[in-house]
């Protein structure tokens, strides 16, 4: 992300829009420069510069905000020391907005959304989730062991990860701790032996979505109609729901055992999920992110009205 040219655009557009500013306001002079003149527009245009930056590199906005928070006091005390009302009050006015929201999205709640529809059905493409913070403990950057209030992922938690070959957090249900067992066969679960207790539900009609490559290099995206199986999966004290499609993925028994301080992670889409079982495997503690503990809002596209039919706690 810091290396993106469209970052560094942004920044440097703050950057020189900050000190004309500051300099304006010290030297108090008639003529107003050109970039003070139009400082709204240019740092309007390196903000949202800054912000697609960070969107198309799944950059971490938290570590933006500290700095941000750390200028703005800078320039409040530059203000104090002067004895500047403006300079003072107009940085004060950026300080605590900014402060506040960082504090809120690195300790407390971060939003997400779905970007798949590996945990479905419960948990669809386009949940916007409320993402638990300090659930396993604080911490500042994502990637890391926290450093206060350390607490472990339990079983059946709705995990968000950031995965070890991709920075693009995941969401996955937690299935196997440091120093498991787990066992697969004919899609059964199993955990140092034991079976994971589950339910059937119902049967219902899906349409599944695969990409076919060709000889040529060309690729072909084709809607497949399935039948999916709906199960109520219980492990540790959470209970949920899962898919399996029948048809799909079927597989010789596997078994992994999962290595100290990492953990193994599913969809409940059981069959159309990038998990544990295939690229992401083993999550070590120090790539979670969080705990997914409530929905607040469902936007599935551009042009769709966002609903909250399905706002409350996640299970």
């Amino acid at each position: 992300m810091f290396t993106d040219p469209l970052f560094i655009i942004g920044l440097l557009g703050m950057t020189i829009c900050l000190y004309s500013w500051i300099k304006f306001s010290i030297e108090q002079n008639e003529a107003e420069p050109l970039i003070v003149k139009y400082i709204s527009t240019i740092s309007f245009i390196s903000g949202a510069a800054i912000l697609l930056s960070i969107f198309y590199n799944s950059g971490n906005l938290d570590i933006v905000l500290l700095f941000a928070s750390i200028i703005a006091f800078i320039v409040m005390t530059i203000g104090v020391f002067l004895k500047n009302f403006e300079i003072t009050s107009t940085a004060r006015g950026y300080f605590i907005p900014i402060f506040t929201i960082f504090i809120i999205r690195a300790f407390l709640y971060e939003p997400y959304q779905i970007p798949s529809g590996s945990m479905e059905p419960q948990l669809k493409k386009g949940d916007f989730l409320l993402v638990n913070k300090f659930a396993y403990g604080l911490k500042v950057q994502r990637i890391a062991i926290p450093s206060f209030f350390r607490k472990d992922p339990q079983y059946g938690d709705a995990v968000v990860i950031i995965p070890k070959h991709n920075p693009v957090p995941y969401i996955k249900r937690l299935i196997g701790m440091p120093g498991d067992v787990v066992r697969i066969i004919n899609k059964q679960i199993y955990i140092n032996g034991v079976a994971l207790d589950r339910d059937f539900i119902e049967s219902e009609e899906i349409i599944l979505k695969k990409r076919y490559r060709y000889s040529d290099g060309s690729i072909e995206t084709r809607e497949i109609e399935a039948i999916g199986d709906l199960y109520s999966e219980k492990i540790g004290n959470a209970e949920y729901v899962i898919r399996n499609t029948r048809g799909q993925n079927e597989q010789y028994p596997q078994e992994w055992t999962v290595p100290k301080n990492h953990y193994f992670v599913m969809g409940d889409n059981r069959d159309n999920s990038n998990d544990s079982t295939k690229d992401v495997g083993f999550v070590p503690r120090e790539n979670f992110f969080g705990r997914a503990d409530y929905i607040w809002m469902t936007w599935e596209c551009w042009l769709c009205l966002p609903t909250f039919k399905k706002a409350g706690k996640i299970n």
